[in-house]
């Protein structure tokens, strides 16, 4: 067997910009459709959100009122909450959208299409096209933060520019180019001013021509007779006017002196960074090999294929990797082609950025979980300031909508009363405690954090029951409400969870002060969760509230996945709730993120068949382009990066799971994966584990970079693993 494919193909360009080949390096990002005829090159940027109002929202000022919905809640008036308001519509933040588009077309189109291929090599990031003798390489540049496009055939006639007239584009925007003519080439720009506001984007291009004449041929150029093409693109987004001959110069200072070929040096700085990151981890599930060789599109019409699994990890790692940088992946990863992006091509911290990040620290992205703490650390005076608003305390409180630039929580209405989420900054700062623990040093900036939010709840855990437990009031579990009462409540099983992690986590960071016990004190005094008369452990811990089971999310299973407050070893009871409250979840509109959430969770508890059968809905389910990006409900409907980021979380859950004193080996494997092996996996303890396993043995190599005792769990049972910095531990078990 070769082993899988890292990259995709397609024997055709891209006819929609959903099924383009990605690139990028976290900040830029480019969708390339690879047509010989009339090639177009879509320019995005994380920076570039439409200005529409909200960039002026600050939180609702109730603080004052808070203390009588709380006896409202507490006192029997499930609607109470519905006028916990200030009485404004709800506001969208600001619509992620794409820059451009680099349009490169021949005067004579040509029909032929025999001999064509378009492919992207997920260990470089280089989008490939091939017709004959003209080829186009894309690639983002990790090293340099530039987009480079390197086209090439004898006699080489196209006409050049840069196309801000996307899909659902205002028809006000501001546009100016720009063409001068240079020895080896020209400088194009090209401003935007978006409507009714003082912020601009510009996007510069400088062209290197070799062979043949360069001519203006506004809005661009039009070269003629070349033998290459090198064209060299950056985009900012800022006001006032941008200094484009500055820009020019920095974009030239990339090229190397002498005869070294631009292009080569330019990839080989940028792979010298992509590929080893790429490359730390990896999943061959034993594919044929003639279904490894099919083209994307072919292979995610064969679900039961391993082929595909193993294309979807390695593309979904890719993605992954390209869309964090500056910030981690948006709802559309760093890539849309339309101005109209659902749901604004947000960032939605109450289930989806956590879910399509999951897989950093297991799978070895530091480069994920240290864009993902640039969005949290650059907005902890918003979340100060939403904390002081809305409920009058000190610390921090985290919004379940952003655009990347405000941290503010403005975006609420009756339905969604999203300002009520307290869970927020806990759940947000999980990922940077796997860091740590992965890594094995400790970000002074986390254990901050985490100080904020435990002031958070000294200030807000005020109410308790008749039995003296402290009440979290109001309550909001995203995004469902009781069967019998609204949807701001009382004790949600997430919030219980979050407040009791929050505390926990904060003491561990500053072990020995005053406040740790404090924090302690306080996390004893929080309420047990409740199991209702289903068995179910309940989404609301207070009495007499109802659940509501066919809903995508999973927020009450907060404590399952992805804390460990809930697992099958410590707390069997309440493990067995939850699987009861899983086995009654219904899909309701077929999210992508709902099935592979219930998938993550269903691998902590150990169940497979429950695994495999939210894999399916999505596998099964048309949910994946061309592009191998996908989309958020079946039939490739509402391009979303929900699946393509978190099933490799999901493929690395079923296979190994750690904790900071546990390795679990092959808790949920489904029967669809006999044989296979996972390389490169990191644990909480700070080992690197490589797994390969057939239907009749498995063998773990671990490679500790602390010496640690962990408890070992396999299908028969635990025992002790004692591990030395330095020493490979290798374990052979028995028939799975």
């Amino acid at each position: 067997m070769s082993g899988p494919v890292h990259g995709t193909w397609e024997s055709a360009p891209a006819e929609r910009w959903e099924d383009a080949f990605l690139s990028g390096n976290g900040r830029h990002g480019v969708m390339v459709l690879g047509d010989p005829n009339a090639d177009q090159v879509i320019v995005n940027h994380h920076s570039l959100v439409r200005p529409n109002g909200s960039e002026h929202a600050r939180p609702p000022a109730l603080a004052a009122e808070l203390p009588q919905l709380q006896d409202r809640l507490l006192g029997g008036d499930v609607t109470a909450a519905e006028r916990f308001t200030d009485g404004r519509e709800l506001q969208w933040v600001q619509p992620f959208h794409p820059a451009f588009r680099i349009r490169l077309r021949r005067p004579v189109a040509e029909e032929r299409r025999e001999g064509y291929r378009r492919e992207v090599d997920f260990t470089t990031g280089v989008c490939t096209a091939v017709r004959g003798g003209w080829r186009s390489q894309v690639f983002v540049s990790r090293a340099d933060d530039v987009i480079v496009q390197y086209v090439t055939e004898p006699g080489l006639t196209a006409d050049v520019s840069l196309d801000p007239q996307l899909p659902g584009a205002p028809y006000d925007l501001a546009v100016g180019h720009s063409v001068i003519l240079t020895p080896d080439g020209a400088l194009l720009t090209l401003r935007v001013r978006y409507p009714g506001s003082d912020r601009v984007y510009t996007g510069v291009t400088l062209a290197l021509v070799t062979g043949g004449s360069t001519r203006t041929s506004l809005p661009g150029m039009r070269v003629e007779g070349a033998r290459s093409l090198l064209l060299l693109t950056r985009v900012q987004r800022h006001t006032g006017e941008l200094d484009v001959l500055a820009e020019a110069r920095a974009l030239r200072a990339l090229l190397p002196d002498g005869d070294e070929d631009p292009y080569d040096r330019l990839l080989a700085r940028h792979t010298d960074l992509h590929r080893p990151a790429y490359l730390r981890a990896g999943l061959d599930l034993g594919a044929d090999d003639a279904e490894r060789a099919l083209p994307g599109s072919e292979l995610v019409s064969r679900p039961k294929s391993p082929a595909l699994l193993e294309r979807l990890f390695a593309a979904g790692r890719y993605h992954l990797l390209s869309a964090a940088g500056m910030l981690p992946p948006r709802l559309t990863g760093l890539w849309t082609g339309d101005w109209n992006t659902a749901w604004s091509g947000a960032f939605t911290t109450d289930a989806n950025v956590n879910l399509q990040t999951a897989s950093a620290a297991a799978a070895a992205l530091p480069e994920v979980t240290e864009a993902h703490a640039a969005l949290v650390h650059g907005q902890l005076d918003h979340w100060r300031d939403n904390a002081r608003t809305i409920f009058g305390t000190r610390g921090v409180v985290a919004p379940a909508h952003t655009d990347g630039e405000s941290g503010y929580i403005y975006h609420f209405n009756r339905e969604y009363p999203l300002h009520l989420w307290t869970a927020g900054a806990d759940w947000l700062l999980k990922p940077l405690v796997d860091h740590d623990e992965t890594r094995g040093d400790r970000d002074p900036r986390t254990a901050a954090a985490f100080a904020e939010v435990a002031l958070f709840y000294e200030d807000f855990l005020t109410r308790t029951d008749g039995d003296g437990n402290l009440v979290v009031v109001p309550s909001y579990s995203p995004e469902n409400r009781p069967a019998n009462a609204s949807w701001g409540t009382i004790n949600a099983a997430m919030d219980l969870s979050a407040a009791r992690h929050a505390l926990l986590t904060a003491a561990d960071y500053h072990a020995g002060t005053e406040e740790a016990e404090r924090w302690r004190a306080l996390a004893d005094r929080l309420p047990p969760h409740r199991i209702n008369a289903d068995g179910a452990l309940a989404e609301w811990a207070w009495p007499d509230l109802e659940d509501t089971y066919d809903h995508r999310h999973l927020s009450h299973l907060y404590g399952v996945w992805p804390l460990d407050e809930i697992t099958p070893y410590d707390t069997p009871d309440l493990a067995a709730a939850a699987h009861r409250a899983l086995q009654l979840r219904g899909a309701e509109n077929d999210s992508a993120h709902g099935h592979l959430h219930h998938a993550l969770i269903a691998a902590r508890l150990r169940d497979g068949e429950r695994v495999a059968h939210a894999l399916d809905q999505v596998l099964e389910g048309d949910f994946f382009h061309a592009s191998l990006m996908s989309a958020h409900y079946p039939t490739r409907h509402v391009y979303n990066a929900d699946a393509a980021h978190t099933l490799p979380a999901v493929l690395i859950e079923m296979l190994v799971q750690s904790t900071p004193d546990r390795l679990v080996l092959l808790p949920a494997l489904p029967a669809a994966c006999p044989q296979g092996e996972l390389r490169g996996i990191r644990t909480r303890f700070g080992a690197e584990v490589d797994l390969t396993w057939t239907p009749h043995s498995a063998t773990a190599v671990i490679r500790p970079t602390r010496t640690h005792r962990v408890e070992l769990r396999t299908s028969t049972g635990a025992e002790p693993l004692d591990l030395v910095a330095g020493e490979d531990h290798v374990l052979r078990l028995g028939a799975w």
